[in-house]
């Protein structure tokens, strides 16, 4: 697969953030540009390969949803249409290229500092917890539930927001002494809310969503849904068709990633922590191939290459 990937920005506004994926860029005091690179981590360290597409479809996936959601809930897009956004912000003419389908204007938002996380079925460190005590964040569960199980109704399970590491599971009554009753209260029927439709739209083309997570943030009084959107970087997704209780489950994300440094591990050739080790052209490609197929059944169509400017795969 011949395709450039975007591993660093450098636009001329003012940088707020660069996280671990995403360029966060000010156009005024209202406005926000989020760039999303093709940057990937895994393990919590940072690739120094990126991987293809990515960002394209954590971007158009997220504007996706955000539109399938418009009128159900308030969100912070603006536009992830290049020509649009060069036309707000004619600076960015000459980096057209580079932000071709990564991009989104938005409005500026007070984040509120919880990951507002819904699980519908028990994995990742849930499980693990479960596993080891019978809990989540130190709150009961039922007895007997095997991993991968379907949660019903799903757990509305937040989260610290860690800037660098593994997030916290903290219980709502945590919530509520950080942000107040009556904001927990609403955060968790949005998130509830974002997490039920996507999980119905999802269902009928072929894909679970275990869990997934949201950000909010405050604009004008009202709080918005922010950041990326049941993506596979902030979801995981499994194929319906190989679903099956009682162990992990394979899922459309960077799993093709996960399992090669696993080997890596295993054979004592890594250690787990930076700098990461060179990853080969074939995990590289199957990972960027993960991704835009999550995104072809999800939307019901393949990443449009013309209509966003991009080159097409090989």
């Amino acid at each position: 697969m011949s395709a450039s990937a975007l591993t660093h920005t450098d636009l001329p506004l003012e940088l707020v953030r660069r996280g671990k994926v995403r360029d966060v860029y000010a156009v005024d005091a209202d406005r926000l540009l989020l760039v999303t690179t093709d940057r990937i981590s895994a393990f919590d360290v940072v690739m120094h390969e990126a991987i293809p597409y990515k960002g394209v479809v954590l971007t158009q996936l997220t504007a996706w949803w955000l539109g399938q959601l418009t009128g159900k809930i308030a969100h912070h897009l603006i536009t992830a249409d290049t020509d649009a956004i060069v036309r707000e912000v004619p600076a960015l003419a000459p980096h057209r290229e580079a932000l071709a389908g990564r991009a989104m204007l938005t409005w500026r938002a007070d984040v509120v500092p919880i990951e507002c996380v819904i699980r519908g079925y028990i994995t990742g460190s849930a499980w693990k917890e479960y596993k080891a005590t019978g809990t989540l964040a130190g709150e009961a569960l039922a007895a007997g539930l095997r991993e991968s199980d379907r949660l019903d109704p799903p757990i509305f399970s937040p989260a610290t927001k860690a800037e660098t590491g593994h997030d916290e599971n903290i219980t709502v009554s945590t919530v509520v002494q950080q942000v107040g009753a009556d904001t927990a209260a609403e955060l968790e029927r949005l998130a509830r809310l974002v997490y039920t439709f996507g999980r119905d739209t999802a269902e009928p083309r072929g894909i679970i969503v275990a869990d997934t997570k949201f950000e909010f943030g405050w604009r004008n009084g009202s709080l918005l849904l922010i950041d990326e959107v049941l993506t596979p970087d902030s979801s995981r997704f499994w194929p319906a068709d190989q679903y099956q209780p009682g162990r992990g489950q394979p899922s459309f994300d960077k799993q093709p990633l996960r399992d090669w440094l696993d080997v890596e591990r295993q054979a004592g050739r890594w250690n787990g922590e930076a700098p990461p080790p060179t990853l080969p052209p074939q995990v590289i490609d199957a990972t960027s191939l993960r991704y835009r197929d999550a995104f072809a059944r999800l939307t019901g169509a393949p990443l449009d290459y013309h209509r966003l400017g991009l080159p097409v795969p090989a």
